[in-house]
């Protein structure tokens, strides 16, 4: 069936909390590595960039971390100083100007980072010291993860204190409202799965146990925002960054109820056909957005590997009410309206995903600049 713009459904608004989204695709939150270092303050580039895909239903902006000892990826802004939700504010300026919406992702990488990262040359921490077998991208190229050191009990409750400062700090720097990162196997998916928590404290061993610090994240930051400001990212089916777990889908149903007692405005599925920034040859079927339904009430926004015929089927099949583009976005700042017109869509540079200037960041043309 061809669709025009009366009639796809990826075209239409969408009432996600207090926000009237004016359709339904979503930018999703695209590390690029090009904060202002010393410091990773956001700069005038970065608001450029958001600025160009403000007609998005909602921009959920890149993964930042709330704690210096946060960090995996060099020159990644953060939100836990003061200087940064200020360097935040043109951003979310440029956005509102322009008539978009944009939420904040808020992250801790926990044991996926390395000393080079770190304050101090810190060791990386997590549940368990136990290694991702992955690698951090530092100042001075790619380098392996070493063996992270385990969280003492009583430093937990300081980090949930990181996650609600950040989220302050996030409301300081004019944002719409947050998503918590507890996706691809970062710190509080390594806290969620058997795999990479081994404690034998509260924070470990029952489901119950191991959901603990995700949910007291997710209660602080809607303390400070409102649970229907409030999103959570998760990869039930995701192994990037050496995440195991024994028993997916109950663990992340799970993980979903208690999500949706809190009334948390969506939840953000990473489909199982991506790994990080690759799409998968055999993907497991059994945990995509539309398993999660039966356990969540609120919006779901379906992420990875997604074109706009995709899209539309996702939503037409009730599988979920948002769609979230990456690798397309960063080529295409006008997405929607080149979905309105169904037309051929810019193909993206892989070389300039990560780092750099401005080229592959702000200079992808728009359709009334092609020839």
């Amino acid at each position: 069936m061809a669709h025009t713009q009366n009639n796809n459904p990826l075209l239409t608004s969408f009432q996600l909390g207090p926000l009237t989204l004016p359709n339904r695709v979503v930018m999703a939150p695209l590390t690029r590595m090009r904060a202002s270092m010393p410091g990773n303050v956001p700069q005038p580039l970065n608001a450029e960039y958001y600025r160009q895909r403000a007609t998005a239903g909602l921009i959920i902006a890149e993964a930042t971390p709330v704690s210096p000892m946060g960090y995996g990826y060099y020159a990644t802004p953060g939100i836990h100083t003061k200087e940064q939700a200020k360097g935040w504010l043109p951003v979310t300026q440029a956005v509102h100007d322009t008539g978009g919406r944009i939420f904040l992702q808020l992250w801790h990488v926990g044991r996926q980072s390395h000393p080079d990262l770190l304050p101090g040359n810190a060791q990386p921490v997590a549940p368990s010291a136990l290694s991702s077998g992955s690698f951090a991208v530092t100042a001075e190229g790619v380098k392996e993860h070493p063996l992270p050191r385990a969280l003492e009990t009583a430093e937990i409750p300081a980090i949930v204190e990181e996650f609600r400062i950040g989220s302050q700090l996030a409301l300081e720097a004019g944002f719409d409202g947050v998503e918590i990162h507890g996706a691809n196997g970062y710190l509080l998916e390594q806290f969620t799965c058997d795999g990479s928590n081994i404690r034998n404290d509260q924070y470990g061993g029952s489901l119950e146990n191991r959901l603990r610090f995700p949910l007291e994240v997710t209660k602080a930051v809607a303390s400070v925002w409102g649970a229907d400001r409030v999103g959570y990212r998760m990869s039930p089916s995701g192994m990037f960054g050496g995440m195991e777990e024994s028993n997916r889908l109950r663990t992340f149903s799970t993980l979903a109820t208690e999500l949706n007692k809190l009334n948390i405005c969506y939840l953000h599925i990473v489909e199982p056909r991506v790994m990080g920034n690759e799409d998968l040859e055999e993907p497991n079927t059994d945990l995509t957005s539309g398993k999660f339904r039966p356990y969540f009430n609120q919006a779901i926004i379906s992420a990875g590997g997604h074109d706009r015929a995709s899209g539309i089927q996702w939503l037409e099949n009730n599988e979920c009410d948002l769609v979230a583009y990456g690798r397309h976005y960063i080529s295409n700042p006008d997405l929607v309206e080149r979905f309105a017109q169904n037309v051929a869509l810019t193909p993206y540079d892989r070389e300039t995903f990560y780092g750099g200037d401005h080229r592959g960041y702000t200079d992808y043309p728009f359709l009334n600049q092609e020839d």
